[in-house]
């Protein structure tokens, strides 16, 4: 083989190296990627079925039902325009609380139900994920603190 045969070689290979790992870093992404919806666009179908997302809004209060092995709960998350019903089992985090924004990631059940792997409670009273603060002034609401969310509304 000619040295110019084994540099095309090299270079060949290292071309398919790096498009495999593109290839690789590139499904890695995709596969961990996890979107948000509001309760409003999940109602309309427009979240994915049978693939990972996050729903975020305000914990309707009121709605917070535990079951008696104090692990498994459901709650009704909404953004002022649709309610979603959220079902969990683990411990909810420190800053959970009725009325304050929360984020869940999970997947829709074929009966309607969210059912959450992970919940994320807001770290201070100004917080809130800036698609559910959209939601929110869409739906013409303002946002606030949560005594401003109790004193709204809530629509099923």
């Amino acid at each position: 083989m000619s040295p110019r045969q084994k540099r095309l070689l090299m270079v060949a290979a290292l071309i398919t190296a790096l498009v495999v790992a593109t290839a690789l870093v590139l499904n890695a992404f995709r596969s961990n990627l996890v979107f948000f919806f509001t309760p409003t666009q999940v109602a309309n179908g427009e979240a994915p079925q049978g693939k990972s997302f996050r729903i975020g809004g305000l914990v309707v209060p009121g709605s917070l039902q535990r079951e008696t092995d104090g692990l498994k709960m459901q709650f009704a998350v909404t953004d002022q325009a649709k309610t979603v019903q959220v079902h969990f089992q683990g411990i909810l985090p420190d800053l959970f609380k009725e009325g304050a924004g929360v984020v869940a990631q999970g997947m829709m059940q074929a009966d309607g139900r969210f059912l959450a792997k992970e919940v994320l409670a807001k770290h201070d009273e100004n917080y809130m994920p800036p698609e559910a603060a959209e939601a929110l002034k869409k739906a013409g609401h303002p946002v606030g603190t949560p005594e401003q969310f109790q004193k709204a509304p809530t629509k099923p």
